[in-house]
């Protein structure tokens, strides 16, 4: 891939940002090939939990080749040391999994970093004014991905929107059918897990793309 920042700043259109299962052997990187052909995906979000990193190095390595493959940026969830490891486009951090210095500092200038800020302008700020590329809001609606706490407002993304140029994510429970106020809301990126995985995944991303460039 280029060094061409993934996240820089297009308001339109909002563009597909997939999150891996948990699960991501057997024929999942089939999966992942048949949902990236069929239709746009800016980026992937390789999370697994429970496995050292030697194993997640090990699940790691076909699917980086697969989104390398179709210029698909690959971003590893909550590890710093593994996204170095593996050479990752760029890391997502929660808020107890380290500062974007420190992922500058280990992954270098060009890569991606993104932070979780819940419903919480102020994080969403700080993240900001420490360097991430991008932050990320929610969770927008219920989802069973994992166990949320905060839900923010749609109006968060416009208010981002109106203030800074940072790209910002929104996450949880997004579906085809749901997808359309975070879109018109501001939302630059629209972050999905089950949507895709629990179904047809080439039909899921399809169904993505044509709600996107609806809502658009």
């Amino acid at each position: 891939m280029d060094d061409a920042p993934i996240f820089e700043h297009e308001r339109a259109p909002t563009q597909l940002y997939l999150i891996s299962p948990l699960q991501v052997d057997g024929d999942f990187p089939a999966r992942l090939a048949r949902a990236l052909d069929a239709g746009p995906v800016a980026a992937f979000q390789f999370r697994v939990k429970d496995v050292d990193q030697h194993e997640a190095v090990r699940l790691a390595a076909p699917l980086q080749e697969i989104c390398a493959a179709r210029e698909v940026a690959f971003i590893v969830n909550d590890s710093i040391s593994l996204a170095k490891r593996i050479g990752a486009d760029g890391v997502h951090l929660g808020q107890s999994d380290g500062t974007v210095e420190e992922a500058r500092k280990a992954l270098g200038k060009d890569a991606q970093v993104g932070v979780t800020c819940h419903d919480s302008k102020h994080l969403a700020m700080e993240a900001g004014e420490a360097g991430a590329d991008y932050v990320a809001f929610g969770a927008f609606f219920p989802t069973e991905t994992k166990e949320t706490k905060h839900r923010p407002e749609l109006g968060a993304l416009t208010w981002w929107q109106m203030l800074f140029e940072i790209p910002c994510v929104a996450i949880g429970g997004i579906t085809p059918e749901n997808c359309g106020p975070l879109i018109r809301a501001g939302a630059d990126f629209i972050a999905v897990s089950g949507a895709v995985w629990n179904n047809d995944e080439a039909a899921a991303v399809a169904a993505f793309a044509q709600a996107i460039e609806a809502a658009s």
